[in-house]
């Protein structure tokens, strides 16, 4: 039976755990606060039930494949595959990553997940550092399948295409980041998205609440189901050159009028203060809200037949 360690038991990690655990792997998870480690199991549950709600997932012993650890050594005994889940700062990922490099089976691959900080600030002077890699996903990672695979320079190349066929094995999307690039994909392309977006709301052109609407009942219909690639593909007649050649030249003027960055403070405030913003208590509800709808979602392009 295939074993593997989750070390942070927030909201990534106990998503993590799920995808590991539903796919009949042994997992160990751990969190340095207890409330987190005591939390856990309930919080697991509780998504289970919501993933099975709307069809997607079925809970089949899923939660008894996951233990709680009182120590990294504890989760990493036997393991043959660590996922981090800790805080996205480089001093944690650096201590974290030095015990798990001495506690951890040789032939154990050590992977973060890391939003923005490349694989080779906290590995660089490890032993084992070519075990070691950035695998990001999206939050939550149990319910969006994408996962950036972004190994360090002196990552072995067969640890990466290991860590591929783990990840395709328990359902997941992992996509390779050849060169390391602080943020990887998806941040670099959801940040340019967002600065646009401040940009927009913050000189007056359209309200948050109508620019969210663009997105969702938008290009995010399209987006659901196909890359902007494959979407400009089938936007000009002649596919991709044809569409380059009717419209990068209006894009080349729209990206060449706003300042690089419209992360202002102006603009940030300028959203802030159109945005109803709801009280912090209504969050959780929210979150699992989203959580559910997009339970359907993957069980609808799971289900689905072209």
């Amino acid at each position: 039976m295939s074993s593997i360690a989750v070390i942070g038991a927030g909201l990534i990690g106990r998503a993590w755990a799920i995808v590991f655990a539903r796919a009949g792997w042994d997992v160990a998870l751990y969190d340095k606060f207890a409330a987190a480690r005591e939390q856990a199991p309930l919080l697991i549950a509780t998504s289970l039930k919501e993933m099975a709600e709307q069809g997607f997932s079925a809970d089949t012993g899923t939660a008894g494949r996951i233990r709680i650890s009182d120590s990294i050594p504890d989760a990493a005994k036997g393991a043959s595959f660590v996922q981090e889940c800790g805080p996205e700062i480089l001093e944690a990922k650096l201590e974290i990553f030095g015990e798990l490099d001495r506690v951890t089976p040789p032939e154990a691959i050590l992977v973060s997940s890391s939003s923005a900080i490349v694989a080779s600030k906290f590995t660089e002077k490890l032993a084992g550092r070519a075990r070691c890699l950035v695998a990001h996903p999206v939050n939550p990672p149990h319910l969006v399948p994408i996962v950036e695979l972004a190994p360090a320079p002196w990552t072995s190349a067969e640890v990466v295409a290991n860590a591929r066929a783990i990840y395709e094995s328990v359902k997941q999307v992992p996509i390779l980041v050849k060169r390391e690039t602080e943020g990887f994909i998806l941040n670099r392309l959801q940040g340019a998205l967002l600065s646009e977006a401040f940009r927009l709301v913050g000189e007056g052109y359209v309200s948050p609440q109508d620019l969210d609407k663009t997105i969702k009942d938008g290009l995010g219909l399209r987006w659901a189901f196909m890359g902007p690639f494959e979407t400009i593909e089938l936007n000009a007649p002649g596919g991709i050159p044809d569409y380059c050649a009717r419209y990068l030249g209006f894009y080349r003027r729209v990206l060449d009028d706003p300042p690089v960055s419209a992360y202002t403070e102006a603009n940030v405030a300028n959203v802030v203060a159109q945005w109803d913003t709801p009280p912090p208590a209504e969050l959780p509800k929210l979150t699992r809200r989203r959580d559910r709808r997009l339970a359907a979602l993957r069980a609808h392009k799971l289900g689905a037949r072209d």
